[in-house]
């Protein structure tokens, strides 16, 4: 039976969980508050430009600045069911040929060759297409605000300057996550292997069909982009809620 790490007892965010269980590593408590760390990650001159955004005075409010509301909560819901079917549908996650009578991208599950890169270069370009739809709709969140009370411009103005700072570290920290989980494909690939020959040697059948260990490491992986769209997507549920709540 093919037999995966599984970690319990460990809390956090799923995206951290979800990683700690499938790279079999501990994930040790934050050695400092979150203000020390933001406070390491910022620069001076970084912490110069979001103290002059606190202090900035906001635009007057225009006329009518609410109409815009749920034209922008309806754009959300689009745009996260987007790149959540992005991820769901994928071809190469979901192991799906890409039409009829077309061969699929990847050689078939049984295939114990395929290539890791695949998966890497997937998990990028999905990463790609987050980051571009997220990036632009928080924009446009932004502006939205501008257009309502002092405050909420004022806290369009401090996240403009906190994505600017921090966009770096995310990417730094989100990219490693292809890397991550190349153990966790060859663990699955050699357990089936090293299962399927023991069978083999005590003169068994096996247990499961070969090759379902890359359908077990598609899921996974989906399951990690899943988990990362929801990391991505904490600032514009911020932001919604603020032009909701204004």
């Amino acid at each position: 039976m093919l037999q995966v790490p599984r970690r319990t007892g460990f809390s956090g965010p799923t995206l951290v969980r979800l990683l700690a269980r499938l790279t079999d590593a501990d994930a040790p408590p934050p050695a400092s508050s979150l203000s020390s760390q933001l406070s390491q990650w910022l620069g001076w001159a970084d912490a110069i430009a979001l103290s002059s955004a606190l202090k900035a005075n906001a635009p007057a409010t225009p006329p009518a600045a609410r109409a815009a509301d749920s034209t922008e909560a309806r754009e959300c819901a689009r745009v996260r069911a987007a790149l959540a079917g992005a991820i769901v549908e994928d071809t190469t996650l979901a192991g799906k040929r890409r039409g009829p009578g077309r061969p699929s991208a990847l050689p078939d599950p049984v295939d114990a060759q395929v290539d890791y890169a695949v998966y890497r270069q997937r998990y990028l370009t999905l990463q790609q297409t987050m980051e571009t739809a997220i990036g632009d709709l928080r924009g446009r969140l932004r502006g939205a605000l501008s257009g309502h009370a002092p405050g909420m411009a004022k806290l369009a103005m401090v996240d403009a300057v906190m994505e600017r700072v921090l966009g770096a570290r995310e990417q730094s920290l989100l990219g490693a996550v292809p890397t991550m989980l190349e153990p966790h494909f060859q663990r699955l690939r050699q357990a089936e292997a090293a299962a399927l020959a023991e069978a083999q040697a005590a003169g068994q059948p096996a247990t499961a069909r070969p090759g379902a260990w890359l359908g077990v490491f598609r899921k996974d992986m989906q399951s990690v982009l899943l988990a990362e769209l929801d990391i991505r997507w904490q600032p514009l549920e911020g932001l919604l809620a603020a032009l909701q709540d204004s």
